[in-house]
This record gives structure tokens, sequence and C-alpha cells, in this order.
């Protein structure tokens, strides 16, 4: 009998069939080292630009504890950038080139983080769903088929599991507390709710990219999945902490075990996508400043570098 040689494609193939890991020396396609590049930058981005609506909060946190927390909480999300821009530049991606993309605008970064947060409550609401959804994105990815980026997303996902729960925590505590604070956690929860099932991304007829994702094990679960997961994991945290999911077609589906649940407004998600969201323009020239006015602390880190280079020498 003849033996068929397979191709490098149906090689690579092969071995993400039987879930061995891509390592960065190994063979992959070009179309899969730019899938990876492009998600892993987006994911890379998104934790820069969301540290800024919680940024926004630190300095007027109700009390010491909860500035330390916050405090701490975006430094975290700093972290995250940086495991996850490490990870792209195993792909051959330049660090530079990449923020140069999120800065002109032709990188995108999620779309949650192009809305304004408005009180307290929306810290808590932030950990609680924004988290809540980004855990349910992320820990599929820590046995994702590119193995820097599922390595990094260990510490990740058990970082924002901790996000998540002090999310909780605030929205509990406002919720124990004096009407008006619940007021204001049920009007918080009334703003998030539909930005946050945008996160999951456009639904799967939509998607050009989930199929193949899907194929090289880059993504376990397609959009609508997760979406669905989402739903159903909240629904019973909002109801323990007394509010109401802001979704007159939420209720509960026997057959499928999950709820049914209201039209995304997908004309808000592609326009906040194209950089129209309330906070779209604000959120990026925040960014261009960081750069230019953090410009000389990067001159000095590398004049200091090359100084122990020649003591060195």
């Amino acid at each position: 009998m003849e033996t068929l040689e397979l191709t490098q494609e149906e090689q690579f193939q092969a071995r993400i069939d039987e879930d061995i890991r891509i390592e960065p020396k190994d063979w992959m396609p070009e179309a899969y080292r730019k899938t990876l590049i492009r998600q892993i930058s987006q994911h890379a981005h998104s934790e820069l630009v969301g540290m800024l609506p919680e940024g926004n909060w630190i300095t007027r946190a109700p009390s010491l504890k909860r500035k330390s927390i916050l405090l701490a909480k975006v430094q975290d999300e700093a972290g995250h950038g940086l495991y996850l821009y490490s990870a792209a530049e195993t792909l051959g991606a330049s660090r530079d080139q990449m923020l140069a993309d999120l800065h002109s605008g032709k990188a995108k970064y999620s779309s949650i983080f192009n809305y304004p947060t408005l009180s307290w409550a929306d810290m808590g609401t932030i950990g609680w769903l924004v988290d809540g959804a980004a855990i349910l994105n992320q820990v599929p990815l820590c046995r994702t088929s590119y193995g820097p980026y599922a390595r990094a997303m260990v510490r990740v996902c058990k970082e924002e599991s901790f996000h998540q729960r002090q999310g909780f925590e605030i929205m509990q505590t406002l919720c124990e507390g004096a009407t008006e604070q619940k007021a204001m956690a049920q009007e918080a929860l009334n703003r998030w709710w539909w930005p946050t099932l945008m996160m999951f991304g456009p639904a799967d007829a939509d998607s050009p990219n989930t199929e193949q994702s899907m194929k090289w094990r880059i993504k376990r679960f397609t959009n609508d999945e997760l979406r669905q997961k989402f739903v159903d994991m909240m629904v019973p945290q909002a109801e323990f902490l007394g509010l109401t999911v802001p979704d007159d077609k939420l209720q509960w589906n026997e057959a499928k075990q999950g709820y049914d649940f209201g039209d995304v407004d997908w004309a808000e998600f592609w326009d906040v996508v194209k950089g129209n969201g309330p906070c779209s323009r604000e959120r990026l020239q925040a960014r261009v400043d960081a750069w230019d006015q953090g410009a000389w602390v990067r001159e000095a880190a590398l004049a200091h570098a090359e100084k122990r280079k020649q003591r060195a020498a």
C-alpha cells in the first residue's frame, strides 16, 4: 500500500485535533498566526483601555478600603495587558506596532469599555457583569491551541475571578443598604446589561472568524453559546441580589434548561465597534495622551539599560 504523506497544513491540523499545543517555533499557517495576533492584541488592548472606566473612580471611592481594592484591580488589568502583548510578540508581532494600531484606531478592543461609569455602583456592576462575562470568554482560552496564550490566561483567569467576586460584593453591599443604594445598583444593572451581552461578539451567523477559530481550537465555544451561558449564570445571581434583569422577554425554558432572552441591539453594537460609542473618542485619546506623556520614562529606561550594558562590557 502506498503511504500518503500529509502536507504541512494537514500535519498542523492533526496536532490541533489531538489537542497538542502549538509553540512559537512550530510551523503554523500564516492565517493561524495572523488570527492569533489579531485576537491576542485586541485582548491586550481591551485590558489597557479597560483600566480607564475604573480608574475614573479611584479618587472618588467611598472609603480607603474601596480605593485600595480598586487601585489593585486596575494594576491587575495593566499586568494582564503586559502578559498578552508578550504572548503576541512570540508570534513575531511588534509591541510598538500593536500600540500604534490601537492609537490610530486601526485595532479594536472590547466594545464594553466605550460606555461611561456614572456612579459607584458601576464599579460593582463592571466587576460582577463585565468580569463575569470575561471569565466565561477567557477560561476556555486556558485550553486554547497556542501555548503562550493558554499559559498567560491561567493567571489572568485567577485574577479575573477575584475581580468578579469583588464586584458582586459591592453590589450585595449596595442592595443590602439604603433604598437609594439599591436603586443605584438597579440603575447600573439597567445600563450595563445589554452592552455586556454584546461583549461576546456578533451572533454566530454574522461572525466571520468563529468557524475557523473553532476548527483551530483557538476558541472552544461560539459567541452565542457563551452568551447563553452568561445569561443562565447571571439571572439567578441578580435574583439573589433582589435586582431585576432589564429584559421583558426573559423567561425560563424548561426544554433547553436555560433562559430565553430578548434580542441584542446589533445596530448599537456595530456603531460602537466602529468608534461611535458614548466614550470611544475619550478612551482612545486617554491612551494616546498616556503614551505621549510617558515618552520620557521609556527614554530614561532605555538610557539606563544602555549604561548598564556599557558597564558590563
